[in-house]
């Protein structure tokens, strides 16, 4: 691949860091193996190698927008340093093509006694950015910044919100080609990162993004792929859904590990049943008045509902307790569903195969876009926490969830379900299984948002002034 079709290319990338038990060893280790080497012995070493980072290469295009996800301490903020250059590496290469602008950490390059006016000036020259450009720009950022009259005080007085401000406005306006981020959008209100959201966004649409984030939805929401690392490991790098959801399922079974519980987890490269919510009564129920319009005619939002196969299951994990042998979508009649509208009845039933004794077993299930973005979902922990359910081998279990299917954007969706037993805060999980079923919307009336929702009424109404 050429380099006009590129923006970074990362090759065998590897950060190793000296570890030394005590100060008298850096000091052994300077003049020591100049000794042994000149007396022909072989050379010792007075520490303990740690590497950062190790064996990362990738590739991305110009226009692509990739996350990078993991743990804390997995390498991700040292990769991100040796792509911008703050970082030399150890071994491999890193190229980068264009005008890079990064936020790094918080303040990253600020003079903590200078003002806020004073630091615009200070990092936007570092970014290559001329003067007159910037006196140009000033008013643009401190508007962006929104951050009153705090822009003439030393920034030593600023709040960590005031920090990330200041410095994500200032990358905003480097007119740079690749834009990296490392968490800056953990910190600040909720006005403030949906001003960063939609300048990402804008931004997407002409540059190349390098997008770091613990908040897998921010991942999958913005990002068209994602690389994930470990323990200073390259551990995946594909589509961000399909990484996400494998690194989720990673997490939970590290997490389960700690209490000394194994969970299987799966990721595909290529008798009697208890009902669990028994004599539950649909309540009181919303109908949306222009549902014959909707649903009939031309501005109709009909829902195709693909068949559940446990042969073919994609990903899933959990420790094996009880396994979900079965998912439907069912109609008001208990049939299932293979054509369904937006505002019609749906029941997602769940069937589950205790294998061994289980107790308050927790059903739950998310319904996905294209781009694994969940979009609603639930459980049954809190309508069955006074009278939990206690399960014994060999018996089946079925999971009933009644709503109105809303009104969805022409596209495919899909439906995770899972079971799992404790509580809400601390639970395991038995069986998660992704993409159980799948379903496309055609023909819809939606324009704009995630889904539409039963309007009770809709009224145009004369008032008094």
């Amino acid at each position: 691949m050429s380099s006009d079709e590129l923006s970074i290319c990362v090759r065998d990338l590897g950060k190793r860091y000296e570890i030394y038990a005590q100060p008298a060893d850096r000091l052994k280790q300077m003049i020591m193996p100049r000794v042994d080497k000149a007396f022909g012995r072989g050379q010792r070493a007075y520490f303990k190698e740690f590497w950062a980072l190790r064996g990362a290469s990738f590739d991305v295009r110009r226009g692509e927008t990739v996350g990078i996800i993991g743990r804390n301490g997995s390498g991700k903020s040292t990769l991100l340093q040796m792509v911008c250059g703050t970082l030399h590496p150890t071994e491999g290469s890193v190229a980068v093509y264009g005008r890079i602008a990064a936020l790094l950490e918080l303040g990253a390059g600020f003079n903590p006694e200078f003002t806020g006016r004073e630091n615009v000036y200070l990092s936007g020259l570092l970014y290559g950015i001329t003067e007159s450009r910037l006196r140009a720009r000033f008013q643009s950022i401190v508007d962006f910044a929104d951050i009153g009259d705090f822009i003439d005080q030393p920034v030593k007085t600023y709040s960590s919100g005031m920090y990330v401000r200041l410095a994500f406005a200032i990358a905003a306006h480097v007119d740079a080609d690749t834009l990296v981020i490392d968490e800056a959008l953990s910190v600040g209100d909720v006005r403030f990162t949906q001003k960063c959201m939609r300048f990402l966004r804008e931004f997407q649409k002409r540059g190349t993004l390098l997008f770091v984030s613990h908040d897998t939805g921010a991942v999958t929401n913005l990002c068209s792929r994602a690389i994930w690392l470990d323990k200073g490991r390259q551990v995946m790098d594909g589509p961000a859904r399909d990484v996400v959801e494998c690194y989720l399922a990673e997490q939970h079974a590290a997490d389960r590990a700690t209490l000394g519980e194994s969970v299987k987890v799966k990721v595909a490269m290529e008798g009697e049943v208890t009902a669990v919510n028994d004599g539950y009564a649909m309540p009181e129920d919303v109908i949306d008045p222009r549902r014959a319009l909707l649903n009939g005619g031309v501005m109709r939002n009909l829902v195709e509902v693909f068949e559940f196969d446990p042969e073919r299951i994609h990903s899933e994990f959990g420790t094996g307790a009880a396994r979900i042998v079965g998912v439907q979508l069912l109609d008001g009649e208990g049939k299932a569903h293979r054509l369904i509208a937006g505002g019609e009845v749906a029941d997602l039933a769940i069937d589950v195969e205790v294998l061994e004794a289980i107790g308050a077993p927790i059903f739950g299930f998310y319904v996905k876009d294209r781009l694994g973005q969940r979009i609603f979902g639930d459980n049954t922990y809190v309508s069955y926490r006074e009278r939990p359910v206690q399960a014994q081998p060999g018996i089946r279990l079925r999971a009933h969830f009644r709503f109105r299917m809303p009104v969805l954007p022409s596209g495919d969706y899909s439906v995770d379900v899972a079971l799992a037993t404790g509580t809400q805060e601390n639970h395991t999980q038995q069986h998660w299984i992704h993409d159980a079923i799948n379903f496309k919307a055609h023909e819809s009336t939606m324009r704009h948002g995630l889904v539409g929702i039963p309007m009770h009424a809709i009224e145009i109404e004369q008032v008094e002034v």
